[in-house]
């Protein structure tokens, strides 16, 4: 006798009855999976306590130098003599027509003018657009192969700062100060930094999305006072200020009772705690007064140019220094380095801008013996075309550029990876996004399959599903 694949029921009452048995179980076993997540999360009363590693970080401290716009890998880290070679041909038709914003695949090939010189015992070759931080390319791996997955700047943006194009998820500062918290309790683990523009995307490249609000990064403003209403007013004395911290705390804590789930208001209530903390400490922090001079002017503080980036450079240093976690420094926020036109005189003052801060601040990390557990990330979104956009510029190109890393357990006097012969894909060695948070994240000894965070019945990670570590790099 053949039995049919399909049950019969002998009424409507009865096929109810055991489908709805069916998604019953289905959500008991939702529930209790949620019931075990929380149960076998470890309760923090201090979310920013500290946290062990998954294993041995190589780095305590980041700090990540944001150029936004998109610098030209062809122009700084990568020459590519070929590109020289055929400088005002058609792109080869062997390499299809890569889509860009301004639909640039057809346009002709557009030669480097800079020179480009070998530096170090290392050997590696350094664009004359940056002839200090090529000082320090002993110190550096060089991600030649880098590659990602937007086209226009807030998307990628975006997915440099949280894995994903799309707006929604935790940034890379926050999950490590989840995964890790923070050593200095008196000041944010997490720190931003712009040079007075707005990054594309905004607060949302440094947020937490569905993470606690707590772990998101705060905002230090330009200028001298980089913390907005940091000094108590002199008329309020210290007890009447811990009186009235008091007392908000002791108002928030009862209606929290009530509202356990809502992240936003105990990260409120850790942010006033943490800024009644920061009263006493930031002051000292943000005060260059007491830096010699010999390091304001290594910085650049006595050049107008340079003034702004070696200003929060050295502020990044003092920060680390003070057991900051996570510090990004965005310059060119708002896409300074977009050089869609005119790429000579826009990278000749963006590199100008950004060479000596930059040196500046691996050398004094180096001298202070910093440099081995602080690791420095530079690049952008994404790199420039090889081929031209209207006749002197370069369009974006996510399918390969370079960044590099230095210092924090990663190998100095290092390429890794490569394009092609003009410098348009990643063809080895490549490192997509998730590879290079993975990277980070292995480096301050957290692995990023094992970093996750609940939510929606998902285990979320920075990584997404995908994500390696470039072993090859680590030191």
């Amino acid at each position: 006798m053949n039995t049919p694949h399909i049950p019969r029921f002998a009424n409507r009452r009865e096929f109810l009855l055991r489908a709805g048995g069916g998604f019953g179980a289905l959500a008991l076993a939702a529930l209790s999976a949620e019931e075990t997540a929380r149960a076998t999360q470890p309760v923090v009363s201090n979310p920013l306590a500290v946290r062990p590693p998954h294993f041995r970080a190589r780095a305590k401290s980041v700090i990540f130098l944001f150029m936004e716009g998109g610098p030209s890998h062809l122009d700084t880290f990568d020459p590519k003599p070929e590109l020289t070679r055929r400088h005002g041909q058609p792109l080869p038709p062997s390499f299809g027509r890569p889509i860009t914003p301004m639909g640039t695949g057809g346009n002709n090939l557009l030669a480097s003018r800079r020179t480009f010189r070998r530096y170090g015992q290392s050997g590696i070759p350094v664009s004359d657009w940056l002839p200090l931080t090529a000082q320090c390319v002993d110190d550096m791996t060089i991600l030649r192969g880098c590659w990602a997955d937007g086209l226009n700047h807030v998307g990628s943006v975006c997915q440099m700062n949280t894995g994903s194009i799309l707006a929604g998820r935790p940034s890379l500062g926050a999950w490590a100060i989840y995964g890790l918290g923070s050593e200095n309790q008196n000041l944010p683990g997490f720190v931003v930094m712009t040079d007075g523009g707005e990054p594309n995307g905004g607060a949302r490249n440094w947020g937490t999305a569905f993470m606690p609000a707590t772990y998101q990064g705060t905002l230090f403003r330009s200028g001298p006072s980089p913390i907005l209403n940091l000094r108590t007013p002199e008329r309020v004395s210290a007890e009447q200020q811990q009186s009235t911290l008091g007392l908000i705390n002791r108002l928030n804590e009862r209606h929290r009772q009530e509202r356990s789930e809502d992240s936003q208001l105990a990260a409120r209530q850790s942010a006033y705690e943490l800024a009644f903390r920061m009263q006493a400490a930031a002051p000292e922090v943000v005060d260059l007064s007491r830096e010699p001079q010999r390091i304001k002017q290594m910085y650049g503080l006595d050049d107008p140019q340079t003034a702004e980036f070696g200003h929060r450079c050295l502020l990044a240093r003092r920060l680390v220094e003070r057991g900051v976690r996570f510090v990004q420094i965005y310059c060119g926020a708002g896409s300074a380095w977009d050089a869609h036109s005119n790429l000579e005189a826009n990278h000749t003052r963006m590199c100008y801008r950004a060479d000596r801060p930059t040196w500046a601040l691996l050398t004094d990390l180096k001298q202070r013996g910093l440099l081995d557990e602080t690791l420095v990330i530079w690049g952008g979104e994404f790199g420039r075309t090889p081929m031209t956009e209207g006749t002197d510029g370069r369009d974006h190109n996510p399918y390969g550029f370079t960044m590099w890393l230095a210092g924090g357990g990663v190998r100095g006097g290092m390429i890794y990876g490569a394009t092609d012969e003009f410098g348009l894909r990643a063809v080895e060695g490549r490192l997509h996004v998730h590879d290079l948070h993975a990277t980070i994240l292995h480096l301050l000894g957290l692995d990023h399959r094992r970093l996750t965070f609940l939510h929606n019945g998902r285990e979320e990670r920075l990584t997404e599903n995908g994500g390696r570590v470039a072993e090859a790099i680590l030191a």
